[in-house]
Order: C-alpha cells, then sequence, then structure tokens
C-alpha cells in the first residue's frame, strides 16, 4: 500500500493534520494508524472540552500564537456540522488575597495575545457566580470562552476524513524499516489471525501523544526528552446540590507550571465537571488503579521529581505541595472549596472522567517543556508537546505544524 502522508495516532492533532492537508491538496493519499480499535480513548476523547480564550499562554509563544485563531476556527466547524457548543465564558478569581495583583498580569497578557477580557468587582462576580468566592472581591471574566464535547468532534472529523477517502488503521502497533524510512509494519492485536501490512509512505507526522516521545526516538529524535504523564481526575456535582454554576469558575494558576489547578466546568450536557488533578501518574495509561503500570517509567519519573523538588525550578515545592496532592478527595475538596466554600463532601459525586496529560520533560535542562514542541527528522515531522490548549487549537495547530515541515506536497 503506497500513500504520500501516513500519520501515527488518531487523537485531534492527527485528524486535524489530515484535514488541513488535504484542504491543500485534495489528491494525496492519507493513512492514519491507531493501536486502539476506536479513536479518542486517550487524551483527545479525554479533553475536558474548554475551548480557551488564550490568555493563559505567554505572548509571542506558539501556543498565543494559535490558540484565538484556533478557538474561532473550532467554533464555527461546530456550527457548521450541527455540533454541541456551549458559549458560557470563563471567570478567574483569586483564591489567596496577594494572588489579586495577578488579575492584571493575566489581563495584561490576554490584550497582548487579543483576548478581551475584564475585571470586575464583587458586585458583577457575585451575580455571575452567587455562591463563588473571591479573596480579594474582584475577579477576571473572559466572555470568548467556549464548551465542546471532544468525543463527539473526533468522530465527527473521523467521518469527514473517510469521506475523503483518508484510510483508517485502527488497532494497530507499528515497527519501523529506519534503513529506507518508507515502510511501516503493522499487527492488528485485536484480531486473531496474524496480519501484517506494509506501507510505503513520502512523509510522516508523528502525533501519537502519550507515546510520541518513544515513536519519535525510533528517529533519533528527542532523545533528551520524556514524555511524563500527570493523571487529571475529575469529580462531578450531585442532582441534591444547590449549585447552578453556568460559566467556568478558575482560581488564579500559577504561571511557573503547565497546571491551571482544580476548576469548575459546565458540560454542554448540562452537567458540571469538576477538576482536573495533575498526579503523577504510574503508566502512561494508568487510568484506574493499578491497570498499565510501567514500573521502569515510574522509577523516572520519581527521579526526575525528586531533581525538581532538590532545585526547586520555577517554584516546583509549590506544585508538590499543592496541586500533586489533590487526587486524595480531602485535599481535592478543599482546592474546591477555595472557588465556592459551601461545597461540601456530600456534593462531590465520583465522575468516570479520567485523562492523562501527556507533558513533555527535558533530561537535561530539568523542566517541564511548557510550550508545543515540533521537531523534524528526515521525511517525517514529530509532534512531541501538544497539551492545553491543543485542542482548542487544533486547526490552527495543525496549520503551524504543517508549515514547519520541509516541502511534502
Amino acid at each position: 500500500m503506497n500513500f504520500d502522508i501516513v500519520i501515527i495516532g488518531g487523537g485531534i492533532v492527527g485528524l486535524t493534520l489530515a484535514n488541513q492537508i488535504l484542504e491543500r491538496d485534495e489528491r494525496l493519499r492519507i493513512a492514519i494508524i491507531d493501536k486502539e480499535r476506536e479513536i479518542g480513548l486517550h487524551t483527545s476523547g479525554r479533553n475536558s472540552g474548554v475551548l480557551h480564550a488564550g490568555i493563559f499562554y505567554k505572548p509571542n509563544s506558539l501556543k498565543s500564537k494559535v490558540c484565538i485563531n484556533g478557538a474561532r476556527r473550532l467554533k464555527e466547524w461546530c456550527k457548521e456540522e450541527g455540533l454541541d457548543l456551549l458559549n458560557c465564558g470563563k471567570i478567574i478569581t483569586p483564591q489567596k488575597e496577594h494572588l489579586d495583583s495577578q488579575l492584571e498580569v493575566l489581563n495584561e497578557m490576554g490584550k497582548q495575545n487579543g483576548v478581551s477580557s475584564e475585571i470586575i468587582n464583587k458586585q458583577e462576580f457575585l451575580k455571575l457566580i452567587p455562591y463563588g468566592r473571591s479573596a480579594s472581591g474582584r475577579a477576571l471574566f473572559v466572555p470568548s470562552t467556549s464548551v465542546v464535547k471532544p468525543i463527539q468532534i473526533l468522530r465527527r472529523l473521523e467521518k469527514r476524513l473517510r469521506e475523503k477517502n483518508v484510510q483508517f488503521f485502527l488497532g494497530y502497533h507499528v515497527s519501523f524499516n529506519l534503513k529506507n524510512q518508507q515502510i511501516l509494519m503493522l499487527k492488528n492485536k485485536f484480531k486473531k489471525q496474524i496480519e501484517d501490512i506494509s506501507l510505503n509512505y513520502g512523509y510522516l507526522f508523528n502525533s501519537s501523544g502519550l507515546h510520541s516521545d518513544r515513536v519519535a526516538k525510533k528517529f533519533q529524535i528527542g532523545k533528551d526528552l520524556t514524555i511524563l504523564p500527570f493523571k487529571g481526575i475529575y469529580w462531578g456535582l450531585s442532582k441534591s446540590s444547590p449549585f447552578n454554576i453556568t460559566t467556568n469558575l478558575y482560581p488564579v494558576p500559577d504561571m511557573n507550571m503547565p497546571f491551571l489547578g482544580v476548576h469548575f466546568t459546565p458540560t454542554t450536557d448540562g452537567k458540571i465537571n469538576i477538576g482536573p488533578t495533575a498526579f503523577p501518574a504510574f503508566g502512561r495509561e494508568n487510568y484506574k488503579n493499578l491497570d498499565n503500570l510501567e514500573p521502569s517509567l515510574t522509577i523516572n519519573f520519581l527521579k526526575h521529581l525528586t531533581v525538581q523538588w532538590i532545585i526547586n525550578k520555577r517554584g516546583f515545592r509549590n506544585y508538590a505541595s499543592g496541586q500533586a496532592l489533590q487526587g486524595f478527595k480531602p485535599l481535592f475538596l478543599k482546592a474546591a472549596q477555595e472557588l465556592i466554600p459551601s461545597i461540601k463532601n456530600e456534593h462531590l459525586v465520583i465522575s468516570d472522567k479520567i485523562g492523562i496529560r501527556p507533558q513533555l520533560y527535558d533530561i537535561v535542562k530539568c523542566q517541564l517543556v511548557d510550550d508545543f514542541r515540533v521537531e523534524h527528522s528526515k521525511n517525517s515531522t514529530h509532534v512531541l508537546n501538544a497539551i492545553s490548549p491543543a485542542f482548542t487549537s487544533s486547526f490552527a495547530l495543525a496549520d503551524l505544524i504543517i508549515n514547519s515541515t520541509p516541502s511534502f506536497i
């Protein structure tokens, strides 16, 4: 089988890459390969669904360059496709009085990025969030934030790509012939019979998320980089709770870390998600208890965390003493109460929403990679750090990735 483009990974980045490549040349033959029997079982399908406005990202970063345009395009696409879209805005509130000054910092960053936002007073804040708390009485309101249903978007994209003759190979593991970089061997793990398929490709995109660093190393890319998986656990609100939350409610984040803290998100189907945590996972797919444990990864993870603790790079100890422990319900509840003080233990119900953030870590620099990271080798491009707001930015991010590659069309 001969293809012009092969994409490893059927998440939002892989799907929008295929879509945007075909926008440029619909004659190209494209194959998308994913190791699961259906798309959306990992990071993209477990996304919070928040379409970010672009206020959290440093000006001139890749994130800031694609977030606003990407959010606008994804909203327009959802409207065209008749998909769920909740335009609910976002409120950012200081959970400690000394964090009030960060509202101005965020507001200014947002304006530099082209975000429309405003600082509101206590009366305006309580009108939007009657149960909410601001340690200073002020908050930042960002009206352009929306919420979507991620799995719905992924499945519709898959449908549209199949209509454009993109071939999906689902349930396959891959190995590479590095000698000519053009042969891809696949084995379907869900079929009893042995099935080997060879694909010839002109150009390859690695957008395999949680496993992107492993694939990249096959191409001698990212030798000093590794994925550290952080588990995002959510809770929901019980039906008996008195809270009617109609907008996203976020704490002022620690700008030294790539995690936004526990927050409240209304969903398109009327539920409220609370979370996520940023707890170290003990495997790239360690969603529950002792499933999919990776001892060697866990050992390396603990080693890197220990180094971070010792050097306290970018205030890592604040994370370790705060967000890292919010996987425990009492501490999770305490974080939620900083935003809504009257929420109680009985208001929290178990949610099946659990995600794992594929956070890239630079072993040499001893730091988490904050921005998107894309690297190239001969005939291939590797998307190594596509964390939030990758889902929000997806269409614009795909164009940015394509524009950064050597000519393959």
